[in-house]
């Protein structure tokens, strides 16, 4: 019988064991089922959660437990185990779940615990490619040209993925690293150089891969540790390693764990973020691409200004632009096309503010052009800069000096540039592109050009994208 009792001020509510030995000495054993234990970190492992906890101060009589159970919510789907963490499987997509977890000894199950946080387990995450293949970069296992997306191989677990000229980069659900295509300075970090791969190839074993970014010929990635990671042509110092010596295998760039965001420019540089909000710049500086005031060549990180407040950045050809945490929009060096969005055509060698808005979110340089897209948090789209294509999606090919809106639409969600060519999904999963189309990277089954957005076939499952010079990486469920 469940009983509610007090003891030393403290209400205690379970069943309780009563023996009659404690009874003649006037006194009671504890409960005799656990406690509740005490919910840590909920955290996604690919499709999968791992939900960590600790025991509960209580472990009832006998003091011994024999297992936890871990509940989501909704679904009541479960994971047991008898230490943390326990893993959960079984997920709906797009689903956010918190859980809670029991213990049991052999008296029975102790009380839920309080809700963990919530997450989002991924999907199951297909990898498709189209466009130039030329070096493999499709990874196809060819060379061919295709004009509608490919799926590559039959695996669901690809995660993040990056482009570069002729390679491509990616990451799995369990943390593991895999590259392709051209190989002639070491990029792909497989330890050689000179020999291209036309389908995807580990790099290491390693499952502790993170964030993922593709210059010309170099490639640069974070672990879960935080740490930097560099390889491949280093002409002008781009890969942080305090020298211009090229490499074909990861190094690891200084010892700080605290790095965040990374982007590559295509003319031989490299910003990131770290966890402090610090921004950070190295490589080649023409025309004032690193923001430091000058155009000095450096070859390990040096960092951008004092501020703390730096969230998200990319890199284009030699132009940079970044978000704040205060949702303002910044960008600087080349502008010769109108591509830092200024409202001029001047290049600058320190950031500089776009407008006055405060709802940036999302943002794409083109690597190989001078161009760059925005969107903002109420959903809509903006480009700016070079449109001798129809890259800008603006239904023309006249240049913007400053953002313009693609339309009316407030349903824009990720988006991508490539050489003078642009991709984007939106909120109900379907995929739209629009600009160059020579080799057809737009993947609509065809190499006409144009300058207004058009659907990639009728899928609303499409859930990010990536661009390669010449050549398209997306993800789809």
């Amino acid at each position: 019988m469940a009983t509610t009792i007090l003891v030393s001020g403290v209400q205690y509510s379970g069943i309780w064991n009563i023996s009659s030995q404690a009874n003649a000495k006037g006194a009671n054993t504890w409960p005799a089922v656990p406690g509740a234990p005490t919910i840590g970190t909920a955290t996604v492992v690919g499709t999968n959660a791992s939900v960590a906890f600790t025991a509960p101060a209580n472990l009832g009589n006998p003091a011994t437990i024999t297992g936890y159970t871990v509940t989501s919510s909704p679904g009541g789907l479960t994971g047991t185990g008898t230490s943390s963490p326990i893993t959960v499987t079984g997920f709906t997509q797009g689903q956010a779940y918190t859980f809670t977890v029991t213990a049991t000894n052999a008296s029975g199950t102790s009380p839920a615990s309080a809700a963990s946080n919530s997450i989002t387990p991924n999907p199951d995450s297909y990898l498709y490619t189209w466009g130039n293949g030329l070096m493999g970069a499709l990874g196809l296992g060819n060379t061919t040209y295709y004009s509608s997306p490919k799926q590559v191989g039959a695996l669901i677990t690809w995660s993040k993925v990056a482009g570069g000229k002729y390679s491509s980069v990616a990451t799995k659900t369990d943390g593991t690293l895999w590259t392709w295509g051209r190989n002639n300075n070491g990029q792909l970090g497989l330890g050689n150089s000179g020999t291209d791969y036309s389908s995807p190839k580990q790099v290491g074993a390693l499952t502790t891969w993170l964030n993922i970014a593709s210059g010309s010929y170099y490639t640069i990635a974070t672990k879960t540790d935080g740490t930097l990671w560099t390889w491949g042509y280093n002409n002008a110092g781009q890969l942080g390693l305090n020298n211009t010596t090229s490499y074909s295998s990861p190094k690891q760039v200084g010892s700080l764990t605290n790095w965040s965001q990374v982007a590559c420019g295509t003319i031989a540089f490299t910003v990131a973020t770290k966890t402090d909000g610090t921004l950070w710049a190295w490589g080649s500086n023409n025309n004032g691409s690193l923001g430091l005031s000058n155009t000095t060549y450096y070859s390990s990180p040096k960092q951008i200004g004092a501020l703390t407040n730096w969230l998200n950045v990319s890199a284009a050809y030699n132009t940079v632009i970044a978000t704040k945490t205060d949702g303002t929009l910044w960008t600087w060096g080349r502008g010769s096309s109108g591509q830092l969005g200024l409202g001029n055509t001047t290049s600058y060698s320190s950031p500089k503010q776009v407008g006055a808005l405060t709802n940036w979110l999302n943002i794409a340089g083109s690597g190989s052009g001078y161009s760059n897209m925005a969107t903002t948090t109420s959903g809509t789209l903006y480009s700016w800069g070079d449109n001798g294509y129809g890259q800008l999606g603006l239904g023309d090919t006249a240049n913007r000096s400053s953002p313009t809106q693609v339309g009316s639409l407030t349903t824009w969600s990720k988006i991508a540039l490539r050489s003078n060519g642009a991709l984007a999904t939106k909120t109900d999963g379907t995929l739209w592109v629009w600009g160059r189309n020579n080799n057809g990277q737009l993947g609509l089954g065809n190499t006409t050009y144009y300058s207004s957005p058009k659907q990639v076939g009728s899928s609303t499952t499409w859930l990010s994208v990536a661009a390669g010079f010449f050549h398209s990486i997306t993800t789809k469920s």
